[in-house]
């Protein structure tokens, strides 16, 4: 038990050690900050400049005041992650912001953004508010294209915004063992920026830190460093994009499930008051996906009339061996007579959205409802197209 106690006091100080680097600062020494600057070389009056090569030449135009030596923060620079389908980020923009694209079409896409947004912040137990906003809103940077940081004032006709801020983010550490104190606080508020083009197929996301407020051995702050304030907002905005892909998923699964779930085709009557296949799709496409369920419930085209929407159908029962169901080959059959047929489509609605289909037996009598009742089960799974779309 000693050894497995001084293996864990060694992977406790590995920890400390480890939590105690600071990755802001580069590792090693920092002596070129001291070195000085070579003198320019001097060349005598009575004799000729040597040839010099650019190639390697570093202009002295740069920011003298920056930080250097154990100040120099080298971080790589935070990024926006646009992973959500139909998602860009504004090029050379240091300002946490992106745009989204719509990709679900029966969805309104400011309503979706602004909702993923609220339940991120319910996820994290953080109260908000929404603020007002006035005829002319400004936000900083919203506007797809601009570069700079200045602040743009935009007439909101026919543009829609929404505007939230976050209560407090709390982040704490604490040291002790039985009586804990607490070493180091950071807290910090966000504002969130929606702002929706007029035709609404596009929508703006601008995460803001608004707020921050940390305390630590050295005392209190209300000023963050510039390169934290852009990490804090791009991590925030990455995950709000995160959740957005999520949720498109989410819904795409849905919809999916719920054309798989629904009764595309029903018995009804065509515009003759014939029994007949009242299918949820249009003539035109119908028609042209007919071959398709001919091909696989065993019929045969022998010949059509496209002007009337008729096809001519020799139908074979299709033989299955033992083999087809062993490998899941064998297709439901359709339970009618080796005959000849005809299917004849017609429009059932103005709109165009529904097509009848009426089978005709080869003396002109449309298959009774008996008959139709008695092969729907197939005839409702090809007519559908499911295994195929």
């Amino acid at each position: 038990m000693s050894c497995r106690a001084f293996y864990l006091s060694l992977l406790a100080l590995s920890i400390t050690a480890c939590g105690s680097v600071n990755n802001k600062q580069a590792d090693g020494n920092f002596d070129y900050q001291h070195k000085l600057e070579a003198n320019d070389l001097v060349i005598p009056a009575n004799l000729s400049k040597p040839k010099q090569a650019n190639d390697f030449f570093v202009t002295n135009n740069i920011n003298h005041q920056g930080p250097i030596g154990k100040d120099m923060d080298i971080r790589a620079p935070s990024l926006v992650m646009p992973v959500a389908a139909s998602s860009r980020v504004v090029e050379e923009s240091g300002i946490a912001i992106i745009w989204f694209d719509k990709v679900l079409e029966d969805k309104d896409l400011l309503a979706f953004i602004e909702k993923v947004v609220l339940e991120k912040l319910a996820e994290d137990q953080i109260t908000y508010d929404y603020i007002e906003e006035d005829t002319e809103v400004t936000l900083s940077k919203v506007t797809e294209g601009a570069t700079s940081l200045k602040e743009t004032s935009i007439k909101r006709e026919g543009i829609k915004t929404a505007i939230i801020e976050s209560d407090w983010y709390h982040n704490e550490v604490d040291v002790g063992w039985i009586f804990t104190d607490i070493q180091f606080s950071k807290s910090v508020r966000f504002r969130f920026q929606l702002l929706a083009k007029s035709h609404g197929r596009s929508v703006s996301l601008r995460v803001s830190l608004v707020d921050f407020l940390q305390t630590d051995e050295k005392g209190g702050s209300k000023t963050m460093d510039p390169i934290d304030k852009q990490r804090a907002e791009k991590a925030m905005l990455n995950e709000l994009i995160a959740a957005v892909d999520y949720n498109y998923r989410l819904q795409q699964r849905a919809d999916r499930l719920t054309r798989a779930n629904q009764k595309l085709v029903t018995i009804g009557k065509n515009i003759e008051e014939e029994q007949a296949y009242i299918v949820e799709m249009g003539l035109e496409d119908l028609w042209g996906n007919m071959p398709l369920f001919f091909e696989k419930h065993g019929f045969t085209i022998t010949d059509l009339n496209e002007d009337k929407k008729i096809y001519y159908v020799e139908f074979v029962k299709p033989e299955s061996s033992v083999w087809d169901s062993i490998w899941g080959d064998d297709v439901p059959v359709i339970d009618v007579s080796d005959a000849q047929y005809q299917f004849v489509l017609g429009p059932v609605d103005e709109l165009n959205q529904k097509t009848s289909v009426t089978i005709y037996k080869s003396d002109g009598e449309p298959l009774t409802l008996e008959a139709l009742e008695r092969i729907f089960p197939v005839v409702e799974k090809g007519l559908s197209f499911r295994d195929v779309f």
